[in-house]
């Protein structure tokens, strides 16, 4: 399955339900941030977690991120790829492998 049927899938799912009228850009925005600080909870008292949670939470996260780049008429695939170049140029490998400084302090 590749991003963009995810994407269709989610689509249809909404229109089966009307719900594209509460998938606004700041709706969605609020939803990706509360469902991540859900999947952070998985982790709140360590680092151990149930696997089910954290993939549940995780899913959560990736189908409002989705969500939000079909509302915003972007491809998913391209901005992650355009963004993915922008940091290999923040962080040569060079200098940031096996460090985990901001770019800045490299």
């Amino acid at each position: 399955m590749t991003i963009n049927t995810l994407q269709e899938d989610l689509r249809a799912f909404a229109a089966e339900r009307e719900w594209q009228s509460f998938h606004t850009p700041e709706n969605l925005a609020k939803s990706i941030s509360i469902e991540a600080a859900e999947l952070l909870e998985c982790f709140q008292w360590g680092p151990d977690s149930r696997e089910d949670d954290v993939r549940h939470e995780l899913a959560d996260v990736l189908t409002y991120c989705l969500m939000m780049a079909n509302r915003l008429g972007l491809d998913a695939e391209t901005i992650i790829r355009e963004k993915l170049e922008i940091t290999r140029v923040k962080y040569p490998i060079e200098r940031s492998r096996g460090r985990s400084e901001k770019y800045d302090r490299l």
